[in-house]
């Protein structure tokens, strides 16, 4: 059996903060992605964005957390873009509802 390590990094370029998830995003993993989010959520210099690209599971928890990031993202005008969601991810956003509340823009 092949464990999905979840980890999470961020880069900056001149306009986004991009924080790329990968592996399993679960109950265990959530305080990891608060804790690397809480750094970032309240930037409005640039837009944030997450790029679920590698990210192989995510479960309620983790949808609370990007819940959380469009709310609080919302409130200070500021842009949140998820990317490169994978289809089974996506499948499940619909079915949450959330993603009629996902921006998945480009960053420019």
């Amino acid at each position: 059996m092949t464990l999905n390590k979840f980890q999470a990094v961020i880069h900056e370029t001149d306009s986004a903060i991009i924080v790329q998830v990968g592996g399993e995003l679960d109950l265990a993993a959530a305080p990891e992605l608060r804790s690397l989010l809480e750094t970032v959520v309240n930037r409005t210099d640039k837009t944030l964005v997450l790029d679920t690209e590698r990210l192989a599971y995510i479960d309620s928890t983790g949808i609370g957390i990007v819940v959380s990031v469009i709310k609080a993202r919302d409130e200070k005008k500021a842009e949140f873009i998820v990317k490169n969601i994978p289809r089974s991810i996506k499948r499940l956003f619909d079915i949450t509802g959330i993603s009629g509340y996902i921006n998945e823009g480009t960053v420019s």
